[in-house]
């Protein structure tokens, strides 16, 4: 059983994730920010390959991005950080990126390289479900990856429970129909839409994303979904504070 299987069947609420994007602030800042998120409680972290076109990115996101290029990142520094980090940390890691990336890269090398790292899962927002169906599951389940899919307020009820179907780490609820960044409160409407969600009874375990920002909104968040994923909230932290009291930001989101 992999790490992040094991966490979601033995964590059913308040699980936690932080994304920020490999190679920000700094270049070979990655291994600390890991390392600090997983001594201070965090459940499984986020780790973004920076992308010249992120589309379901913020501009907050979009923004650690470009440093981060800008800095020199690309995905064969990200799995030397991430080799270097294997067995240091206990906490479970999933990679976020793009399709187009993947392809770049080679599709057999990518896998191969997130075996060594001992990842095991990743979330490719623009994956189509049925080159997912048709290629990608048996490419994934031979190096022992799972897919993460995503689902918006849009999203019918037959894709969801296809969704469902298919899933074997956790569903990733969009908060709203919009790109990644803090934006305020959690409205009624986003509530009826995590209700409308929770009263499908999935199999699956549901992690909010786009729009986490505070102790507040990953609070209501999880009243209704077992976990948040909060990103632009932490970049904009990193951007101001550096990698110091990651901590600080840490107690600040779950107390």
């Amino acid at each position: 059983m992999g790490q992040l299987t094991n966490l979601l069947e033995n964590k059913q609420n308040r699980l936690c994730s932080v994304f920020f994007s490999a190679g920000f602030p700094q270049l070979n800042d990655t291994q600390k920010i890991i390392q600090d998120l997983d001594a201070n409680g965090v459940d499984f972290i986020e780790v973004g390959l920076p992308y010249s076109d992120p589309m379901a990115d913020g501009e907050t996101i979009q923004y650690s991005s470009a440093v981060a290029l800008k800095n020199g990142i690309n995905l064969d520094l990200i799995f030397e950080q991430l080799k270097k980090i294997k067995g240091t940390v206990n906490t479970p890691l999933v990679l976020m990126g793009y399709l187009n990336q993947v392809l770049k890269y080679g599709e057999e090398k990518f896998c191969e390289l997130c075996q060594e790292c001992g990842i095991e899962t990743v979330i490719l927002p623009d994956l189509p479900m049925i080159e997912y169906e048709n290629h990608y599951k048996a490419l994934f389940a031979k190096y022992g990856i799972s897919n993460v899919f995503l689902i918006t307020p849009q999203t019918s009820d037959e894709r969801i429970h296809k969704i469902d179907e298919m899933t074997d780490a956790f569903i990733y609820v969009v908060a709203s129909s919009s790109i990644t960044g803090a934006k305020g409160e959690i409205s009624q409407g986003q509530i009826d839409y995590f209700n409308r969600i929770k009263a499908m009874n999935l199999k699956s375990k549901l992690i909010v994303g786009f729009g986490i920002s505070n102790q507040s909104t990953f609070d209501t968040a999880c009243e209704y979904m077992n976990g948040a994923i909060i990103g632009s909230a932490f970049i904009n932290f990193l951007r101001e504070k550096g990698t110091a009291s990651i901590d600080q930001f840490v107690k600040g989101i779950i107390g």
